[in-house]
């Protein structure tokens, strides 16, 4: 795709200042899910490395802020275009890194392209406001206040495996187009897409320095990267771990945190089971339900969870499985240790007395669709995020207790209900304590101007293009003290 980031088409450098260069003679095998194939190796950086990179970004942001709106925005949507031309390539890429297949990969690619243009769009709609003194009481209209908004300076902004392209540019597109840089960390596994991405803005204009990334162990370079000095705010999307690490440690620093879930799919006695049947299957197992925003549980009526489970089951069995190449719908998980943690919540919920209603078969990370019937809450898949193709179901008496046990989680990210009935609806809105409840859908991140929004160990702020940018400008204020004339 492109030379500039490959030495010997295998180690893969770094974007520093507009260059891109090899800092470390130490490096990392990427290696593909579908066959442990190394598809190359890129640097393990150091402190230092990420010391220059902070500091490009710093240095070059004072001019970026200043070049007009419309220019940025012309630059982003450059962006856009190159990364809809290169959609076929880079979903071969997804396939290979990530193990997701060409469909959902060329599915990703376009969103992402739509997501920049869109981010441009919005970006252009950035305004202050003036407000007079002598709509508070005890000042008077010789005093005016004009606000403006202005970006924060450095943005880190740390991405995934599972959504290398589409969830890192949701990233760095809205800190772009508000005048901050960006020093990019993409995860590991999927490291060689995340450089392609910074490789498509860097073709589109963006100027020497304003986005640097820094590929490496979060084991050596992550707590150093979050708490220097001169980054302004955090943009992180992965494991509710990591992110309560962060937090800690990150200080006053503002950041946007994406996290984890358990997402419930609340099914009651007047819902349309078919239709039900068909989003949770979708819901759990797209992508192996290597999603956060995956259905990871059914909490259903239990006079009809029979009739719901033999819907579901015929869907289930239909999927096909294999390689991502062949697009098959349930592909290899992302390595073998997620597989074996998958397996071990399985294992404890047959022990525990959960009926396993489908074959379990597993070949290395490869896992075949799961149902468990009849979890209950001492099994460790009623609560753990398993970040793969199992789906467990909860019997419950009534709606207060599939709130109870909805809310008892620590997550808080999105949930489903399939009803009828618009005021149930509305009454089980209300009480569920999550960011986003979907009424007769499966949960899902999009359409991308929607407020995003985890609650409790899923995540902290909004996300969502007008509200991404929201939270990458601060609101600078100027007041005027004119002179008091007499009449």
């Amino acid at each position: 795709m492109f030379k500039e980031i490959c030495s010997n088409h295998k180690a893969y450098k770094n974007l520093y200042n507009g260059t891109w260069i090899e800092s470390s003679n130490n490096l990392i095998e990427i290696k593909s899910p579908i066959d442990g194939t190394i598809l190359g190796r890129v640097q393990a950086m150091e402190k230092e490395d990420v010391n220059k990179a902070i500091k490009a970004a710093k240095e070059s942001q004072i001019a970026w802020k200043n070049t007009p709106l419309n220019q940025r925005a012309s630059i982003l949507h450059k962006a856009s275009e190159l990364l809809k031309e290169k959609a076929e390539e880079l979903s071969i890429l997804l396939q290979f890194e990530i193990g997701k297949n060409k469909s959902s990969s060329l599915s990703e690619i376009k969103r992402t392209s739509d997501f920049i243009k869109f981010t441009a769009d919005e970006g252009k709609h950035i305004k202050g406001e003036t407000l007079g003194g002598e709509n508070f009481p005890g000042f008077s209209k010789n005093k005016l206040s004009f606000v403006t908004r202005v970006p924060l300076g450095v943005v880190v902004c740390i991405s995934p495996f599972n959504y290398p392209i589409n969830l890192a540019a949701s990233k760095i597109a809205p800190a772009l187009v508000t005048g901050n840089s960006v020093v990019f960390k993409p995860a590991t596994k999927g490291a060689i897409s995340g450089l392609y991405l910074a490789q498509i803005f860097n073709k589109a204009g963006v100027p020497a320095g304003v986005l640097n990334t820094i590929t490496g162990k979060s084991s050596e370079i992550g707590d150093f990267l979050v708490t220097h000095k001169d980054i302004n705010f955090i943009n992180f999307t992965g494991s509710t771990k990591t992110g309560e690490h962060i937090a800690k440690i990150a200080g006053m620093v503002p950041m946007l945190m994406e996290l984890g879930g358990k997402d419930p799919a609340i099914v009651l006695k007047d819902a349309d089971l078919k239709k039900a049947a068909e989003h949770i299957v979708k819901g759990a197992f797209n992508y192996s339900g290597q999603r956060c925003t995956a259905i990871k549980r059914v909490l259903v009526i239990d006079s009809i969870a029979d009739k719901l489970i033999e819907k579901i089951l015929p869907l289930a069995e239909k999927l096909s499985v294999g390689s991502p190449l062949e697009d098959a719908f349930i592909t290899p998980l992302i390595d073998e240790k997620s597989s074996d943690f998958v397996e071990s919540l399985i294992e404890d919920a047959v022990k525990k007395g959960a009926t396993l209603l489908t074959k379990n078969k597993q070949s290395k990370n490869l896992i075949t669709p799961v149902i468990l019937d009849r979890v209950t809450s001492d099994m460790q898949i009623a609560w753990e995020e398993p970040f793969g193709p199992v789906l467990p179901i909860i019997r419950v008496k009534d709606i207060e207790e599939a709130i109870k046990i909805s809310n008892a989680s620590k997550y808080g990210l999105q949930a489903s209900v399939f009803t009828k009935d618009i005021n149930t609806a509305f009454y089980l809105s209300d009480k569920l304590d999550v960011g986003t409840v979907q009424i007769n859908n499966e949960p899902e991140r999009g359409p991308d101007h929607f407020p995003f929004t985890g609650v409790k160990a899923s995540g902290m702020g909004t996300q969502g293009i007008k509200y991404s940018i929201d939270a990458m400008t601060r609101r600078k204020t100027i007041v005027f003290n004119l002179d008091e004339k007499t009449p």
